[in-house]
């Protein structure tokens, strides 16, 4: 029996269109990589996987072993990528834009399909207070429907325990990778850091997409409120107004903190507003990553 209702199914056709389309279009004049030049150097040979092109298929050993075999290139394997993606309840917060999970999973979907257009490893890992769903990095397109379906069946569950899941995270990663953590960082910095920076030790390179709702940046209420923790369900009025200078401190103070230890470990970071079209972001992104 499918897992699948017709909403998700819908989902998952809207989030696969949505991905092709907007990563096909950057990389249509695009000669190099982001990450790498691209090399026609012979590396290996690996295992064929169901669903890849016939014509990467190495026929002479076919012929010699009746098993089937791709041939791999130098650009296949310099880059191993494992998204990170937070779905604790704070993510699904909207202030009308549409909620900060939403753009988090366009924005995975979209660089999943980025990595392996360019024969790049793509894994995914998602967590919340502990780690719900571990994918292994693989690169190959038919993976791309087994990544889709998992962020589309993705629910708000616990709270927002980044340090002990990005352990969890760290200490099973063997080889040298690229980490993206998509996440709204709603935790202790010093904490947050603290485990980032066990990904740094490993060699890692660590790249963040903070997620960030308006209502947070910029706390503009107007009127009294009765605010909810998504997380333990706490509930307070507040009159904003009398609150808002000192609410802004603090989130400048959470901010400056994190940015301060995410450039002594050499970690990029890409604040990212849910009003900012995605493509608009991806194009900075790839533009940057380019030059870099």
């Amino acid at each position: 029996m499918s897992i699948f209702t017709d909403e998700s199914a819908a989902k998952l056709k809207k989030l696969q269109i949505f991905a092709k389309s907007i990563v096909e279009g950057f990389l249509v004049g695009l000669h190099r990589s982001p990450y790498h030049g691209f090399s026609v150097e012979f590396s290996d040979h690996r295992e064929y996987n169901e669903g890849e092109p016939l014509k990467d298929i190495d026929w002479k050993i076919v012929a010699r072993t009746d098993r089937y075999y791709v041939k791999r290139y130098e650009e296949e394997t310099n880059l191993r990528c494992m998204i990170l993606l937070d779905h604790s309840r704070s993510m699904f917060y909207d202030s009308g834009s549409g909620s900060k999970m939403d753009y988090a999973t366009r924005l995975a979907a979209a660089l999943s399909w980025l990595m392996i257009s360019q024969k790049d490893a793509v894994g995914l890992v998602t967590f919340n207070d502990e780690v719900s769903l571990r994918m292994a990095p693989k690169a190959y397109k038919a993976y791309l429907p087994q990544i889709f379906a998992a962020l589309v069946h993705l629910e708000p569950a616990g709270g927002t325990d980044i340090s002990a899941a990005l352990h969890s995270i760290a200490a099973s990663l063997n080889k040298r990778s690229l980490v993206i953590l998509i996440s709204d960082l709603l935790d202790e910095p010093r904490e947050i850091i603290k485990a980032l920076k066990h990904f740094r030790i490993q060699k890692h390179e660590v790249l963040i997409f903070h997620i960030v709702d308006r209502d947070e940046a910029e706390f503009k209420f107007k009127r009294e409120t009765q605010f909810v923790d998504s997380e333990t369900g706490e509930k307070i009025i507040v009159t904003p107004w009398q609150i808002r200078k000192q609410y802004l401190q603090n989130y400048d103070a959470h901010l400056a903190e994190l940015k301060a230890g995410f450039q002594q470990y050499q970690i990029e970071y890409n604040p990212v507003h849910t009003e900012v079209p995605l493509n608009d972001l991806l194009l900075k992104y790839l533009l940057k990553r380019r030059k870099g």
